[in-house]
């Protein structure tokens, strides 16, 4: 793995999210901001896929089982050169390609439509089931909330992964601490995380710092054999931005204009490189 370059891609991943956002003056920009390292790691450097043939057989799957982080996951695929960027324009619009949540049947590259939590990790089970079946060699993955967690669908679904062994699926939980209404802790307490996944049959790899590249992409390459994995990442909800860093308030708004400059300006590169997507805020030609 390139770590500058991929620091560079996780920078541009990150200033979609907030252009996203804030144009459609709505979505979940939070939420989306702590797992871009992970989803980043996933697209560029660990999956098997081809951006021009996005529904070949033997492609490796990804659910966005906390759907609303839709925003980190459009920012991605574009990067990865699944859709142009001037799709961006009709995210959360009616009849775009780009809805609030991910729309298998609009958005090249989405594998499932998600959204309604829970359903997603019973979605990537089923997936992983059907590729042990049909010997494809697939593997899958699923991008999990901790809020989440609280949904009972969760493990039905971890106790089905479990029971048929599928090592071919690796469940991501995205481990911020905060939900729509607060502190997980506060809301419903999740206990150990990791306890409750090994007691369902997964092999843990927990990562210190989810939103570090080099331990996301360690943790990918933990080999797993006869039990499905789970990686626990610990992530900073609205990583990246100073004023969103860990405030429950950015899990659903997004933000006006001023906090938009705010945010592109701490989310520049380095080397001073113009952002388009800087340009088309600003209303100027891209």
């Amino acid at each position: 793995m390139d770590i500058a370059n991929r620091e560079k891609i996780c920078r541009a991943v990150r200033r979609h999210i907030i252009n996203l956002t804030a144009d459609a003056a709505s979505g979940h920009p939070g939420g989306s901001l702590s797992a871009v390292e992970i989803m980043v790691t996933l697209f560029f450097d660990k999956m098997h896929l081809d951006p021009s043939a996005p529904k070949m057989e033997d492609r490796d799957r990804f659910v966005l089982s906390k759907g609303h982080a839709a925003p980190c996951y459009y920012g991605v695929l574009a990067e990865r050169g699944f859709f142009e960027k001037e799709a961006f324009k009709s995210f959360r619009q009616i009849n775009g390609i780009l809805q609030g949540h991910p729309d298998v049947l609009k958005c090249p590259g989405v594998d499932a439509s998600t959204g309604s939590l829970g359903q997603g990790i019973s979605i990537a089970v089923g997936m992983a089931l059907g590729a042990r079946l049909s010997k494809n060699g697939a593997n899958v993955y699923t991008l999990l909330g901790d809020g989440e967690l609280q949904e009972g669908q969760v493990w039905e679904a971890a106790m089905a992964a479990a029971h048929y062994k599928l090592d071919n699926l690796t469940v991501i939980v995205d481990h911020n601490g905060l939900q729509i209404d607060g502190p997980n802790d506060q809301v419903m307490s999740l206990g150990n995380i990791n306890d409750k996944f090994t007691a369902f049959g997964f092999e843990v790899v927990e990562v210190a710092d989810g939103n570090d590249l080099a331990q996301v992409s360690d943790a990918f390459d933990v080999p797993v054999t006869g039990k499905p994995k789970c990686i626990l990442a610990h992530t900073l909800k609205g990583k990246g931005v100073s004023y969103m860093e860990g405030q429950v308030d950015w899990h659903g708004k997004g933000p006006n204009e001023e906090q938009r400059q705010t945010a592109l300006k701490e989310l520049a590169d380095p080397d001073g490189s113009e952002d388009p997507d800087k340009k088309r805020s600003e209303g100027e030609e891209a």
